[in-house]
């Protein structure tokens, strides 16, 4: 497991900046692109998997949040880009099992091709993104940490990723200083 942090605003992912679009398979049997969720005003992209122990202690929260937030006018959507050749835990197969084992309340999409993380600069799982939809296209608002606490919710004294979904509902300013995510590298397919 290797440790690494997610880079809250980089060349590729500023504020304002557009999610790019993609075409992937769901664990419920559709293929979701970014047109099937401009109903709401905001989108949450998750980068996440199955086996990252990271992920694992906060799918619960993950969950949780996208059932608060479903009335509110907010999607939320896990993405799986992690190699499953060399890590058969995250394959398409295991994904529709855990989505099912925890009740997943939103789409869980697999990334085969690894394009769309390398599209969003994704780096660690788990790693959130927080767009508002402006017309037909999403801005990035927010790009850090779910909470302050990933190991032990108990222990959680600051909701991140839950502040910034509540400021852009507010059509106030997300703070500026976003806390990177923290996880397991996602894992490239070998070049070659």
């Amino acid at each position: 497991m290797a440790l690494a942090y997610s880079n809250p605003f980089s060349a590729t992912m500023n504020p304002g900046t557009p999610a790019p679009d993609f075409s992937l398979k769901g664990t419920d049997g559709k293929t979701y692109s970014l047109s099937n969720f401009l109903e709401s005003k905001i989108l949450v992209v998750i980068f996440m998997c199955n086996h990252c122990p990271y992920v694992v202690a906060v799918q619960g929260r993950i969950n949780a949040l996208a059932k608060a937030y479903a009335r509110k006018d907010m999607q939320l959507i896990g993405i799986n880009s992690n190699d499953a050749k060399n890590y058969p835990e995250d394959s398409f197969e295991e994904m529709k099992t855990r989505a099912l084992e925890e009740g997943y309340a939103f789409p869980y999409l697999f990334d085969e091709t690894q394009e769309v993380a390398k599209a969003y600069g994704a780096v660690c799982t788990p790693d959130p993104y927080l767009f508002e939809r402006v017309g037909k296209e999403f801005k990035l608002h927010y790009h850090g940490r779910i909470d302050d606490s990933w190991k032990d919710e108990s222990q959680v004294k600051q909701r991140d990723l839950a502040l910034a979904i509540d400021a852009v509902l507010a059509r106030k300013l997300v703070h500026s200083d976003q806390k990177p995510s923290m996880g397991c590298s996602i894992k490239w397919r070998e070049k070659g």
